[in-house]
């Protein structure tokens, strides 16, 4: 869940985390316009919608019982949701 910045409250899928530079790339989340060369035979070219970058300390996980973003802490090599004390491994 996206907890500050233009697409707070919404929640998608992790498609990958950028550990190096904290930043994390949500499904359906921070829409970019790129543009695309035509490379025959392929693709037409054009205009294209795609997901950008969203610095980490901007997400949080999300808490499995009341389904609100949740801060994480680790106790016997699980992750437990501060918010509910659930597990988030499932």
């Amino acid at each position: 869940m996206v907890i500050s910045g233009k697409d707070r409250g919404k929640t998608g899928e992790v498609l990958s985390v950028d550990p190096k530079k904290d930043r994390v790339v949500i499904e359906g989340l921070n829409i970019q316009k790129r543009h695309v060369r035509p490379r025959p035979p392929e693709d037409a070219g054009g205009v294209i919608d795609t997901p950008g970058p969203i610095h980490l300390s901007n997400v949080a996980p999300i808490d499995p019982v009341d389904k609100g973003p949740t801060r994480v802490r680790f106790q016997d090599g699980q992750r437990i949701a501060v918010r509910s004390g659930e597990s988030l491994d499932t």
